[in-house]
Protein backbone atom coordinates (compact mmCIF):
# COMPACT_ATOMS: atom_id res chain seq x y z
CA UNK A 1 0.00 0.00 0.00
CA UNK A 2 0.77 3.38 -0.99
CA UNK A 3 2.27 5.95 2.04
CA UNK A 4 -1.86 7.77 3.29
CA UNK A 5 -0.62 11.28 3.32
CA UNK A 6 -2.93 13.95 5.24
CA UNK A 7 -2.89 17.61 3.63
CA UNK A 8 -5.39 20.12 5.26
CA UNK A 9 -5.97 23.32 7.72
CA UNK A 10 -5.40 22.93 11.07
CA UNK A 11 -8.41 21.43 13.06
CA UNK A 12 -9.67 19.63 10.17
CA UNK A 13 -8.84 16.74 12.05
CA UNK A 14 -5.31 15.40 10.46
CA UNK A 15 -3.43 14.22 13.96
CA UNK A 16 -6.34 12.34 15.20
CA UNK A 17 -6.98 10.54 11.93
CA UNK A 18 -3.67 9.76 10.81
CA UNK A 19 -2.83 8.08 14.19
CA UNK A 20 -5.80 6.33 13.89
CA UNK A 21 -5.39 5.19 10.56
CA UNK A 22 -1.96 3.61 11.34
CA UNK A 23 -3.25 1.69 14.11
CA UNK A 24 -6.22 0.14 12.00
CA UNK A 25 -3.54 -0.61 9.35
CA UNK A 26 -0.15 -1.20 10.94
CA UNK A 27 1.89 1.57 9.37
CA UNK A 28 3.66 4.00 11.50
CA UNK A 29 2.32 7.55 12.03
CA UNK A 30 4.98 10.31 11.33
CA UNK A 31 4.34 13.77 11.55
CA UNK A 32 6.10 16.47 10.02
CA UNK A 33 5.75 18.56 12.39
CA UNK A 34 7.69 16.07 14.52
CA UNK A 35 10.44 15.76 12.52
CA UNK A 36 10.34 19.55 12.48
CA UNK A 37 11.12 19.71 15.82
CA UNK A 38 13.09 16.90 16.49
CA UNK A 39 15.35 18.95 13.87
CA UNK A 40 15.38 21.93 15.17
CA UNK A 41 14.95 20.33 19.07
CA UNK A 42 12.55 23.35 19.56
CA UNK A 43 8.97 23.83 19.39
CA UNK A 44 6.98 25.00 16.18
CA UNK A 45 5.58 27.80 18.06
CA UNK A 46 9.02 29.09 19.65
CA UNK A 47 10.08 28.51 15.75
CA UNK A 48 8.03 30.70 14.43
CA UNK A 49 8.14 33.33 16.76
CA UNK A 50 12.21 33.76 16.94
CA UNK A 51 13.02 32.98 13.89
CA UNK A 52 9.99 33.43 11.33
CA UNK A 53 7.36 31.51 9.00
CA UNK A 54 10.29 31.65 6.43
CA UNK A 55 12.48 29.76 8.14
CA UNK A 56 9.80 27.09 9.22
CA UNK A 57 8.63 26.47 5.74
CA UNK A 58 12.16 26.13 4.82
CA UNK A 59 12.59 23.25 7.93
CA UNK A 60 9.38 21.75 6.60
CA UNK A 61 10.38 21.44 2.87
CA UNK A 62 13.08 19.46 4.43
CA UNK A 63 11.16 17.31 6.74
CA UNK A 64 8.72 16.46 3.61
CA UNK A 65 11.72 14.88 1.66
CA UNK A 66 12.68 13.29 4.40
CA UNK A 67 8.94 12.03 4.98
CA UNK A 68 8.35 11.09 1.00
CA UNK A 69 11.19 8.69 1.14
CA UNK A 70 9.94 6.52 4.19
CA UNK A 71 7.62 3.69 3.59
CA UNK A 72 4.24 1.91 4.97
CA UNK A 73 2.99 5.43 7.27
CA UNK A 74 0.52 7.76 7.52
CA UNK A 75 1.78 11.10 7.53
CA UNK A 76 0.44 14.29 9.06
CA UNK A 77 1.58 17.06 7.66
CA UNK A 78 1.32 20.53 8.88
CA UNK A 79 -1.73 22.82 6.97
CA UNK A 80 0.51 24.92 5.15
CA UNK A 81 2.93 22.33 3.50
CA UNK A 82 0.80 22.53 0.41
CA UNK A 83 1.93 26.04 -0.37
CA UNK A 84 4.95 24.68 -1.91
CA UNK A 85 4.40 22.73 -5.09
CA UNK A 86 7.75 20.84 -4.71
CA UNK A 87 6.74 19.54 -1.49
CA UNK A 88 2.97 18.35 -3.01
CA UNK A 89 5.58 16.82 -5.48
CA UNK A 90 7.61 14.82 -3.41
CA UNK A 91 4.05 13.88 -1.06
CA UNK A 92 2.73 12.36 -4.14
CA UNK A 93 5.55 10.19 -5.27
CA UNK A 94 4.79 7.47 -2.81
CA UNK A 95 1.57 8.43 -1.42
CA UNK A 96 -1.88 9.06 -2.06
CA UNK A 97 -2.41 12.52 -0.72
CA UNK A 98 -6.00 13.23 0.81
CA UNK A 99 -6.77 16.83 1.81
CA UNK A 100 -8.85 17.08 4.92
CA UNK A 101 -11.35 20.27 5.07
CA UNK A 102 -13.80 21.84 7.66
CA UNK A 103 -15.56 25.03 7.74
CA UNK A 104 -14.51 28.01 9.74
CA UNK A 105 -16.51 28.06 12.26
CA UNK A 106 -15.78 23.96 13.34
CA UNK A 107 -11.84 24.78 12.96
CA UNK A 108 -12.25 27.77 15.13
CA UNK A 109 -14.34 25.61 17.47
CA UNK A 110 -11.73 22.34 17.46
CA UNK A 111 -8.54 24.58 17.70
CA UNK A 112 -9.75 27.85 20.33
CA UNK A 113 -7.99 25.39 22.96
CA UNK A 114 -4.89 25.22 21.99
CA UNK A 115 -2.41 27.73 22.32
CA UNK A 116 0.49 26.31 20.43
CA UNK A 117 -1.53 27.50 16.97
CA UNK A 118 1.04 30.39 15.95
CA UNK A 119 -1.47 31.47 12.95
CA UNK A 120 -3.95 32.19 14.89
CA UNK A 121 -3.12 34.33 18.10
CA UNK A 122 -4.25 36.95 16.43
CA UNK A 123 -7.83 39.53 17.61
CA UNK A 124 -9.76 37.56 15.31
CA UNK A 125 -8.99 33.89 14.76
CA UNK A 126 -12.38 33.13 12.78
CA UNK A 127 -11.46 36.30 10.45
CA UNK A 128 -7.89 34.51 10.33
CA UNK A 129 -8.75 30.94 9.48
CA UNK A 130 -11.39 32.49 6.66
CA UNK A 131 -8.19 34.43 5.14
CA UNK A 132 -5.75 31.50 5.30
CA UNK A 133 -8.81 29.20 3.47
CA UNK A 134 -8.85 31.74 1.12
CA UNK A 135 -5.65 31.68 0.11
CA UNK A 136 -4.83 27.90 0.82
CA UNK A 137 -7.79 26.54 -0.95
CA UNK A 138 -6.19 26.72 -4.74
CA UNK A 139 -3.15 24.81 -3.14
CA UNK A 140 -5.54 22.27 -0.94
CA UNK A 141 -7.14 21.49 -4.30
CA UNK A 142 -3.87 20.06 -5.69
CA UNK A 143 -4.75 17.12 -3.42
CA UNK A 144 -5.72 13.74 -5.06
CA UNK A 145 -9.04 13.21 -2.99
CA UNK A 146 -11.24 15.60 -0.50
CA UNK A 147 -12.91 14.78 2.29
CA UNK A 148 -15.31 17.88 4.47
CA UNK A 149 -14.61 16.47 8.05
CA UNK A 150 -17.00 19.10 9.46
CA UNK A 151 -20.05 16.69 10.08
CA UNK A 152 -18.14 13.51 10.13
CA UNK A 153 -16.89 11.70 13.17
CA UNK A 154 -13.10 10.81 13.32
CA UNK A 155 -14.08 6.93 12.48
CA UNK A 156 -16.23 7.86 9.39
CA UNK A 157 -13.45 9.90 7.73
CA UNK A 158 -11.15 6.80 8.73
CA UNK A 159 -13.02 4.91 7.22
CA UNK A 160 -13.54 6.83 4.07
CA UNK A 161 -9.62 7.09 3.90
CA UNK A 162 -9.41 3.26 4.03
CA UNK A 163 -11.57 3.27 1.03
CA UNK A 164 -9.81 5.49 -0.91
CA UNK A 165 -6.44 4.43 -0.39
CA UNK A 166 -7.31 0.81 -1.01
CA UNK A 167 -8.45 1.76 -4.39
CA UNK A 168 -5.09 3.50 -4.97
CA UNK A 169 -2.77 0.35 -4.60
Amino acid sequence: MKNIVLVGFMGTGKTRIAKMLSERLNMDYVSTDDLVEEKEKTPISEIFSKKGEDYFRRAEKYAVKKASLMENIVLDTGGGVVIDPENVENLKKNGVVICLWAEPEIILERTKRYAHRPLLNVDSPLGKIKELLAIREPFYKRAGYHIDTSKMSAEQVADEIERIAGRCT
